[in-house]
This record gives structure tokens, C-alpha cells and sequence, in this order.
């Protein structure tokens, strides 16, 4: 019997990497012919030496990225696993297509080799442009002086002084959330927000509060936690435990606001008798929770398509802008939110 043949494994560019003692992104540079990098003439011979001794063969793919025209742009998002950004990404896909591009994604992680995946993008000349929906304080990228020399758009974020930051009205909505509540006769309320470093967070918090101040009515309780479902129990929980008072919860992210309707079930508190919870953004699993949640529907896919035409604009000469998009949230109002029940009725 004739022994298996073996099977031929495609040598990676990070095995090229490993072999010379060099990152992933330098090795990526120098092999893709990126006259900017700053090497020592023996980094990049030890390079193409490893290539040669690997037999490495860059993708077809990669190497039609690699082209002056590469017809494809770069969209890096803090979470795949957000509902929110899938959306924007969906909207931005479908109107790159219009456009004749191709969008590529990009996970914003902490992780090096991550980070060293849109760095390749963008140092490498891969991409013409590159939405950045990342909300990460003191990002590489904005340090790095890359982004002086390629197009970019940030989207649902605001950078000061970039003028090219495309937003929702994130204290409008907010502004909006609350005069829902007030409508329903809530004067006691909660807000879940996100990481105090995250801009988002920041201008949903503010806005409420703000909203608030200015109805002449107490100050909303704030719990500042990650946005998912873990980070909305607890914060729930903090609220059950210091503000028992509180008869209205604003989540700032659909995921929070499913949390914390787990924590109050547990803790025996009736929704929307005791609490009613609204929730920032909406997904078609709100109709399908025990109480169905009441939302906001943001207008997601309009902001991942006028990410694209902005920055197409710019790949076209013209001067960039800051945008924030004129579409209001609606609120789609189920059984998650009700009028405040009156003290001493059942």
C-alpha cells in the first residue's frame, strides 16, 4: 500500500513574518513593494529571503488589492457581533455596489494582529478609502499619520476638528426618548449607558440628562456599563437596588435593554407595571421578547449608505464635511412601556 500523499499546505504570509523576526504588517509592506516603510536594507533582505525560502506566493486576492485602483474600501467596526454595525455595514455594502466598489471589513480589537490587519489595508495602499465606525478612544490609526494620505469618513462617531464625521442626532434622540417617557407620566428615570469613554455613550447620556434638566425634573439615575446583555442585568440591578423609586428605564443599546429585562423579571419586578423599559435601536427579536419591547428604529442602513457616498465624494475631489444625518428616530411603541402606574393601585 502506497503511503497518503501528503497535503500541501498554503505557506502564510504571517509564516514569511515568523521566519524573518518581523511583524506581519512589515513583512506585508515590504513584499507588496511600499516604498514609505522605514527598514534596514538587512530587515529587508532577511524578508524576502523567508519569502523565497517558504516559496511564498501572495493570494490572487491580495494581489489585486494590491493594484492603483483597487475599487474597494475598508469599513473597521468595533463588534461583528453588534447589531448596529451589521446594519451600517449592510447599508454601506449595498451602496458601494452602486458605486462599483467592494467594502471590506474590519474588526477594531485590541488584539495586535488585529489591528495589524486594517494597518496592511490602509499602509499598503489595499483600499482607496476607509470608514472608521470604531467608537475606541486613542485609536492607531488616528496617531499613526496614515490618514493624512487616504479618504475617510468617520461614521456614528465625532471626532472634533476632523470634519468628516457623519452622526445620527444622538442627543435629539435622546431629547426624544425622554419626552416619550414624560408622555407616559414617568418623572422617576433610569439610564443605562455604555463606557464613559465611548462618544456615544456620551452624547446619549448627555442628551437625557439634559432633556431632564430642562423639564425641570430629577436628574436621571445613570449606570455606566459595557453594551451587552451582561452589562444590562447589572446595570438593572444597580437601579433595583439604589433607586427602587425608578419607574422608567432608557437602555442605550438593544442588547443592554434585553439584560436588564431578565434582571427586573428576576427581581419580581413587573414590566411595564413597576418599570417600563425603552430601548435604544431596534431589532425584529423586540416583537418576539416576553414583554415585546419597545424601541427606537434608527435609521442604520440610511447612515452605512451616506458613509459611502460621502466618501466616494472625497475619492472624487470633493472637499469632506461633517454630516449628521436629518432622519429623526420613531419610536415603535409595544408592550414593554405603559402609563406610570398611580401609587396604590394594584
Amino acid at each position: 500500500m502506497e503511503p497518503a500523499t501528503p497535503v500541501r499546505t498554503r505557506v502564510r504570509l504571517v509564516d514569511v513574518a515568523e521566519l524573518a523576526g518581523v511583524t506581519k504588517s512589515v513583512a506585508s509592506r515590504v513584499l507588496n513593494g511600499d516604498t514609505t516603510i522605514n527598514v534596514r536594507p538587512s530587515t529587508k533582505q532577511r524578508i524576502l529571503d523567508a519569502a523565497r525560502t517558504l516559496n511564498y506566493a501572495p493570494h490572487a486576492g491580495a494581489k489585486a488589492l494590491a493594484g492603483a485602483r483597487t475599487k474597494a474600501l475598508a469599513l473597521l467596526v468595533p463588534d461583528l457581533m453588534n447589531a448596529v454595525y451589521a446594519r451600517i455595514a449592510r447599508g454601506a455594502y449595498q451602496r458601494a455596489r452602486e458605486h462599483g466598489y467592494v467594502v471590506l471589513l474590519a474588526e477594531d480589537t485590541v488584539d495586535s494582529n488585529a489591528q495589524s490587519d486594517y494597518t496592511d489595508l490602509v499602509g499598503a495602499g489595499r483600499v482607496e478609502g476607509l470608514l472608521i465606525a470604531s467608537a475606541r478612544q486613542g485609536h492607531p490609526l488616528l496617531d499613526s499619520g496614515q490618514l493624512d494620505a487616504i479618504p475617510h469618513v468617520f461614521v456614528n462617531r465625532s471626532v472634533p476638528g476632523s470634519g468628516r464625521s457623519l452622526t445620527v442626532d444622538l442627543q435629539g434622540a435622546s431629547q426624544i426618548a425622554f419626552d416619550y417617557l414624560k408622555g407616559l407620566g414617568h418623572e422617576r428615570m433610569a439610564h443605562i449607558s455604555g463606557p464613559g469613554v465611548l462618544m456615544p455613550a456620551q452624547e446619549r447620556e448627555k442628551g437625557f440628562v439634559a432633556a431632564a434638566s430642562a423639564a425641570g425634573y430629577p436628574a436621571p439615575f445613570v449606570v455606566r456599563e459595557i453594551f451587552d446583555e451582561a452589562g444590562g442585568f447589572r446595570a438593572a440591578q444597580q437601579i433595583i437596588e439604589a433607586r427602587p423609586d425608578v419607574t422608567a428605564v432608557y437602555a442605550g443599546t438593544f442588547s443592554q435593554s434585553v439584560g436588564a429585562l431578565k434582571a427586573l423579571r428576576r427581581s419580581g419586578v413587573d414590566v411595564p407595571g413597576d418599570v417600563s423599559v425603552l430601548s435604544y435601536d431596534d431589532l425584529p427579536l423586540a416583537e418576539y421578547l416576553e414583554p415585546s419591547l419597545t424601541t427606537m428604529s434608527l435609521p442604520l442602513l440610511g447612515l452605512g449608505q451616506l458613509a459611502v457616498d460621502a466618501l466616494v465624494a472625497q475619492l472624487q475631489g470633493t472637499p469632506p464635511r461633517d454630516i449628521v444625518l436629518p432622519e429623526k428616530p420613531i419610536i415603535l411603541e409595544r408592550e414593554s412601556t405603559a402609563t406610570v402606574r398611580s401609587p396604590g393601585t394594584a
